[in-house]
């Protein structure tokens, strides 16, 4: 499932040294090697400065690692003294969107379809309730205390009442063909509530907890590419826009709305929530927290009156930091970034030491050429040459590309092609060009390559072809409008099809690709299904289920399925073990059963295969 990230780094140059000493490696079994974490650190999903039960400034963090939201961090703004309180529920890889500290001092969540109260006075969670909704965007409190959350993706609308401990349950109030962004809500001072939903067309909606109807407030016609926005005015009314952004202005008041001017709105009532960005950061007595580094585990607080500050440093645990994939860099290294904070990392096989740095964004997809190493990240679809530690950032593609899913090195030792999915709400992604000689850049729209598809998997073909393979997937929050993806040849130098076909019906995603010895592509389709594809007849001349023997493969948002070795063995890596594909018969057999899931690829470096878990550098050897 993809999700709404919009955080972005700027890259600095400082190391943190994760392992001192050589020689840390170790095997959970198989011949499987474990070379450490790539970034321990950890993501802040929501902040708040607030009280304890004894009147102490403290700070609350919903942790974020690679398996979820997993932990409340509770920390002493004073001496850093910090505890820790295990979430209730597995976080199954999610994790907060959104969180609400509420009038009364009460913490709260919802995600992975668990709504959540933490009271830091009595210093535990004191109230759990599952819902079917999945994990809210907004959340807001009403007049009368209650607080409200509208969920992804169905627009789900759930409330608490913190006085008799009521939880309700309104089931998805909103339909649509595609997944629903609730990024803002809202209560007027007569009990209607609106949410702002987007991307593929805004909408505000009402709704009525008297009569559980809910209704839009805009007509199609007058919907847009975006999201819908409300915001809850000191006077009890709701403010909002069809657009957020827009010129345009309503005012909201019993389940209608008035187009209003600017001039007339009034300011927003003070309510401590946000997105998964939330940094509430005045505590009660009026002391700021200025300054919050779970990188460096140090805060600093402020007096404003007399500008003094005061840090101190903290700790927590963590297993690391989301990791995207692993590729070998052209001096021997593996090179590779995570998410959630975005990081760029290092191991060298060699010392056997790890380090990471900030990194300009999550680096999706990457590759080598020649002496040089690339990188194609999210947000905004940009390619990044490494250059030795100096980035260099080459381009932006959004709306066309904003995440990209496959960077190619073309073997003419001067070009890059970069593919992925579009903006949000946009659907079908093209493909980007860049020639590092000539510096010249060029950009298709998926009307130049496939219509309301994106490019999943690449691979260079003999005699200036490449061949792609697409996904019907959208732009986060977008619309599918394809239901078959294709497979498809383009000449290199003039940019056009020669061909595309829905060689697989049913196939909504063509993995990887990989060119073989004898011209043969090897393909993975849906991470379940293995075929072989002949570029003369075109069309599968072999065909495998491999899920009752082998399950599904590794993927990520740039998956690296296929890796050969050097002597020209092909290898594809499944989510529990490595499998190899026999040249004459195309007979795949387990090679390792591995002891720890394989989420991501994968490379080759000196008789060893590399790949990702979790948040771990893995490696096995033949």
């Amino acid at each position: 499932m993809e999700l709404p990230f919009r955080v972005f780094l700027s890259i600095v140059g400082v190391l943190l040294l994760m392992k001192p000493l050589p020689g840390s490696s170790q095997s959970p079994g198989n011949g499987i090697i474990d070379h450490g974490v790539a970034a321990p650190i950890s993501n802040a999903r929501g902040t708040v400065a607030t009280i304890d039960g004894d009147g102490r400034n403290v700070v609350l963090t919903w942790l974020f690692d690679h398996r979820g939201g997993y932990a409340l961090l509770m920390i002493d703004a004073e001496t850093g003294k910090s505890e820790e309180f295990k979430m209730p529920f597995l976080p199954e890889r999610d994790a907060p969107y959104t969180s609400i500290l509420s009038s009364d001092n009460k913490f709260y969540t919802l995600f992975n379809s668990n709504f959540i109260e933490f009271d830091p006075v009595k210093k535990a969670f004191t109230f759990q309730h599952s819902v079917n909704r999945l994990m809210a965007m907004s959340m807001t409190q009403d007049d009368k205390g209650l607080i409200w959350a509208v969920t992804y993706p169905n627009s789900g609308l759930v409330s608490f009442n913190p006085k008799n401990r009521e939880f309700k349950d309104y089931g998805h109030v909103y339909k649509q063909n595609w997944a629903q962004y609730p990024r803002s809500i809202a209560a007027d001072n007569n009990g209607w509530v609106y949410f702002g939903v987007g991307a593929t067309a805004s909408q505000v909606v009402a709704f009525n907890p008297a009569s559980n109807q809910a209704k839009p407030m805009f007509d199609d016609s007058e919907r847009k590419l975006g999201t819908g926005y409300v915001y809850q005015a000191v006077n009890g009314k709701v403010y909002g826009q069809s657009l957020k952004g827009s010129e345009d202005w309503y005012e909201f008041d019993k389940g209608l709305g008035k187009k209003i001017d600017k001039e007339n709105l009034d300011k927003p009532k003070p309510i401590i929530t946000s997105d998964q960005n939330l940094f509430h950061s005045t505590f009660p007595d009026g002391k700021k927290l200025v300054s919050y580094d779970l990188t460096e585990r140090k805060l600093i607080v402020e007096i404003p009156a007399t500008k003094t500050r005061k840090e101190v440093s903290f700790d927590y645990s963590s297993d690391g930091a989301w990791t995207m994939g692993i590729g070998v860099s052209p001096n021997g290294k593996i090179f590779g970034g995570t998410t959630f904070p975005m990081r760029f990392f290092s191991y060298d096989p060699k010392k056997d030491v790890l380090v990471n740095r900030k990194a300009e964004g999550q680096f999706n997809a990457l590759t080598r050429q020649g002496n040089s190493f690339f990188f194609a990240g999210y947000p905004r679809g940009f390619l990044l040459d490494w250059n030795n530690g100096k980035p260099i950032r080459i381009a932006d593609c959004t709306p066309v590309i904003h995440r990209p899913h496959r960077l190619l090195a073309y073997p003419d030792g001067k070009t890059l092609i970069m593919s992925g999915t579009p903006d949000y709400g946009h659907t079908g992604g093209g493909l980007f060009f860049w020639d590092r000689k000539k510096k010249t850049k060029v950009l298709l729209k998926d009307s130049q390559v496939v219509v309301n598809q994106s490019t999943m998997s690449l691979v260079a073909l003999p005699n200036g072809k490449v061949l792609g393979g697409t996904t019907t997937s959208p732009g986060t929050g977008g619309e599918r409008k394809a239901f078959n993806a294709e497979l498809y040849i383009m000449d290199f130098a003039s940019k056009k099809l020669d061909w595309k076909s829905v060689v697989i019906p049913g196939v909504q995603s063509y993995t990887d690709l990989f060119l073989t010895s004898n011209g043969l592509v090897y393909g993975i389709a849906d991470r379940r299904a293995f075929f072989v594809f002949d570029l003369v007849k075109k069309e599968i001349v072999y065909k495998q289920d491999l899920m009752s023997e082998f399950g599904i493969t590794a993927a990520e948002q740039s998956p690296r399925v296929f890796i050969a070795d050097k002597k020209g063995e092909v290898y594809i890596l499944f989510r529990n073990g490595i499998g190899r594909v026999e040249k004459d018969s195309f007979k795949i057999s387990f090679v390792v059963k591995s002891p720890v899931p394989i989420d991501a690829g994968g490379d080759y470096l000196d008789g060893r295969i590399y790949f990702i878990s979790g948040s771990h550098i893995y490696s096995y050897t033949f």
